[in-house]
C-alpha cells in the first residue's frame, strides 16, 4: 500500500495510490497519516479497503510529506563505505547519528530553497524508515516489525553551516525544505528487503549517485535496534539511513546547486523526487 498526502502545504489531506497509479481520497476513514494511523492493526484495515471506490482526485496536486505529526528525524551519517570514502572519513564502530529539524520536511515536489548565507547546498538520496510501533531496547532481529513503511528522502545539506560554523551537524541540515520526504509511504508488507533497493540521484539530468542499500555499513534492523536502546522511537519518526558515493562535497573540486538546478532522486519501488532549486528571497 503506497499511503500518501495531498494538496496545500498545510491543508493536505490522506490518500492512497490505487493500483493505476491514481491518487484516491482517505479522509472519510483517516482524519491524516500519522502517530496511531501507522500501527499494525490500523494499517491492516485500510489494506481491506477497495480503493477503486474510495473517490478519485484528478489531476495532479502537490504532494506534501506522506506522514504528518513527525516527532523527530534522526539520520545517520557515513552509513556507506562509499561514501565514508569519497569524504576521507574511516568506519566507525557505531553508527554516527545527528538530526534535522522537523520544519526541514518538505514535499517530494516542492522547490528546494538555498538559505540565506548559504552556498555549499548538496544532495544525498537515502531511504527512509518510518516507525509505526513505540520501539524501546528492541532486539535486532525483530526490529522491522517496528517499521510502518519506506520512503525517499533527500537529507539536502549546506556544507559550511555543517562544517564551518561550529556545533552539531544540525546546523547544516534543518533549513526549510532541507527534508523533502516521500512521494508517498510504502508500507513494509511492500517492501520485503530494505537492503535490496537501488538508489540514484540527478542533477540537471547528470547521474551524480547511484548505490544500493546491501552497501550500508549498518543495516536498517540494526539502526532501528540500535537507537531504540538510547531513545524510545514513536509512531511517525523518521529516520534517514545514509547516502551512496556521489554526493558533492566528494567531488574534486565540490561542487553544490545553484538557483535554476533541477534535482531528481529516487529510491527503487518507493518513488522518485523532483525539485527546482531557488535562492532564498525575504518575505515582502
Amino acid at each position: 500500500m503506497k499511503l500518501l498526502r495531498f494538496g496545500p502545504k498545510g491543508e493536505e489531506k490522506p490518500g492512497l495510490l490505487d493500483k493505476e497509479g491514481h491518487i484516491r481520497d482517505l479522509s472519510e476513514h483517516v482524519a491524516d497519516i500519522r502517530n496511531e494511523v501507522l500501527s499494525p492493526e490500523r494499517l491492516s484495515h485500510l489494506e481491506t479497503l477497495d480503493a477503486m471506490k474510495l473517490p478519485l482526485i484528478e489531476g495532479t496536486p502537490r504532494l506534501g510529506p506522506p506522514v504528518s505529526g513527525v516527532g523527530k528525524v534522526l539520520a545517520i551519517g557515513l552509513n556507506y563505505q562509499s561514501h565514508a570514502e569519497e569524504t576521507g572519513s574511516k568506519t566507525r564502530s557505531d553508527p554516527m547519528l545527528f538530526s534535522k529539524a522537523i520544519t526541514s520536511l518538505s514535499g517530494p515536489n516542492d522547490s528546494i530553497i538555498i538559505p540565506k548565507g548559504a552556498s555549499k547546498v548538496d544532495w544525498e538520496v537515502e531511504l527512509a524508515v518510518v516507525i509505526g510501533s513505540v520501539a524501546q531496547y528492541v532486539e535486532e532481529h525483530r526490529a522491522l516489525e517496528f517499521i510502518a513503511g519506506y520512503a525517499v528522502i533527500n537529507d539536502v545539506s549546506e556544507r559550511g553551516f555543517q562544517r564551518e560554523r561550529g556545533g552539531q551537524f544540525i546546523k547544516g541540515k534543518s533549513a526549510d525544505t532541507f527534508g523533502p520526504l516521500g512521494p508517498w509511504l510504502v508500507t513494509s508488507n511492500e517492501v520485503p528487503d530494505p537492503q535490496d533497493l537501488s538508489l540514484w540521484c540527478d542533477l540537471n539530468g547528470q547521474r551524480r549517485q547511484t548505490g544500493r542499500t546491501r552497501d550500508m555499513i549498518f543495516s536498517v534492523a540494526f539502526l532501528v535496534s540500535h537507537l531504540s536502546q538510547f531513545m524510545t522511537l514513536m509512531p511517525g519518526d523518521i529516520i534517514a539511513t545514509g547516502t551512496p558515493a556521489g554526493v558533492g562535497l566528494g567531488c574534486n573540486p565540490p561542487e553544490y546547486m545553484n538557483a535554476g538546478d533541477v534535482l531528481e532522486c529516487g529510491v527503487e519501488g518507493l518513488g522518485q523526487q523532483r525539485h527546482d532549486i531557488h535562492a532564498y528571497t525575504p518575505p515582502s
